[in-house]
């Protein structure tokens, strides 16, 4: 493969365009020690996604690049909504209304074998260094909620979707794809508003949401507390203060 240049990246991802023969792939390598079985769950779910009707980049290959695991998809050419919504301000509203369409058609789609939502909360929940007091009172929490069978991205910013030069929304990213509860997705995409810093993108996210689905806004914020405990689990540590106070005032919700 020829990596041409750096699409993205973070502390333990990079993606990279491969535009060799001329087929412009998306290649996205996983840092050294990154869990085998994270990288084919993400891969497998993505295939399954596909299957659902949903725009996202095909799957080509999973494979390892120096030692190194990655997964090769198709190249989507455009501009993220969060690139648009930075270089459009004027239009901030027409793109969050665009982000909730899409997340309300995810959410309409069926792809039961997902990984359960509530199976990873659980997982995510015992990983957290809060006390055992807490943790019960949100084993509690998680308990009480309805049991839904949704997908749900686990991850949907305007980052993660591509709009490309015909207009077409692409939604990438399914790495934390599961099937439940969608106001825990709303809940998700709520938080990383808050935690990108535009509070007020991520209140006219969310009183738009609710009244676009009908949804009781309580509802959504019953979940924060914990959304927010699993997000807690190796987060950066300029973000564990944010989202340890959503914890500590569960009582609000």
């Amino acid at each position: 493969m020829k990596f041409d240049k750096i699409i993205a990246n973070s502390t333990d991802k990079t993606l990279y365009l491969d535009d060799s023969n001329g087929v412009k792939k998306c290649v996205k390598v996983f840092g050294e020690g990154y869990s085998k079985a994270d990288v084919l769950n993400e891969a497998l779910n993505q295939a399954r996604i596909e299957e659902t009707g949903l725009n996202v980049p095909r799957l080509l290959n999973v494979t390892v690049e120096d030692e190194k695991w990655a997964i090769i998809s198709e190249y989507i050419e455009g501009k993220t909504l969060e690139e648009l919504m930075r270089e459009e301000p004027q239009r901030k509203n027409e793109y969050i209304g665009l982000l909730i369409e899409l997340q309300m058609d995810i959410h309409s789609r069926s792809c039961p074998l997902l990984n359960k939502q509530k199976d990873k909360m659980i997982r995510k929940l015992a990983e957290t260094d809060f006390d055992a007091t807490t943790r019960y009172d949100l084993h509690n929490r998680l308990e009480s909620m309805p049991k839904h069978r949704k997908i749900c991205h686990g991850d949907l910013t305007p980052s993660n979707i591509i709009i490309d030069g015909n207009g077409t929304p692409y939604i990438v990213d399914w790495s934390h794809a599961t099937y439940g509860n969608a106001s825990a997705d709303v809940a998700r995409t709520y938080l990383m508003f808050w935690m990108n810093g535009d509070i007020s993108g991520a209140e006219l996210y969310l009183d738009t949401f609710c009244q676009r689905s009908n949804t009781e806004k309580g509802y959504v914020k019953a979940w924060m507390p914990i959304v927010a405990a699993a997000q807690s689990v190796g987060c950066r540590d300029e973000e564990r203060e944010f989202l340890m106070s959503w914890v500590n005032d569960a009582n609000r919700y």
